[in-house]
């Protein structure tokens, strides 16, 4: 639970939770990060392959932003034609057990439906 007495003394946006959603936040992200840990090292072109509904131009950007953040490290190699490969830093390698905990959750839950309770909201 939170650390806070009331709602009134809380800030969302100063909360762990916020800080680590900012990090992941988009549609693909999360998706980038679970490929660059199963697969390790990745060329771009292969990332797009694999997550075949995002575009070029989605795919550079949230790169970047990963990367930004000290969670993806792009390396760039010298040659004709370029080469470029991605990877997890240590500091992306942390979020993997949540990555997972979110996968566990849904192969656990996939099937069961939304709930009365949830239904009625």
């Amino acid at each position: 639970m939170g650390c806070f007495q009331s709602i009134e003394d809380a800030k969302f946006a100063e909360t762990g939770f916020s800080y680590t959603l900012s990090l992941i936040n988009g549609k693909y992200k999360m998706t980038i990060l679970y490929c660059l840990f199963e697969f390790e090292v990745v060329r771009f072109n292969e990332l797009k392959r694999y997550i075949s509904t995002i575009s070029y131009k989605t795919l550079s950007s949230s790169l970047k932003e990963l990367e930004a953040d000290g969670l993806v490290v792009r390396t760039e190699y010298p040659q004709i034609p370029p080469k470029v490969e991605y990877r997890l830093s240590e500091r992306g390698t942390s979020l993997i057990p949540i990555l997972d905990a979110l996968c566990e959750w849904g192969d656990r839950h996939r099937d069961d439906g939304p709930t009365c309770e949830a239904s009625n909201k």
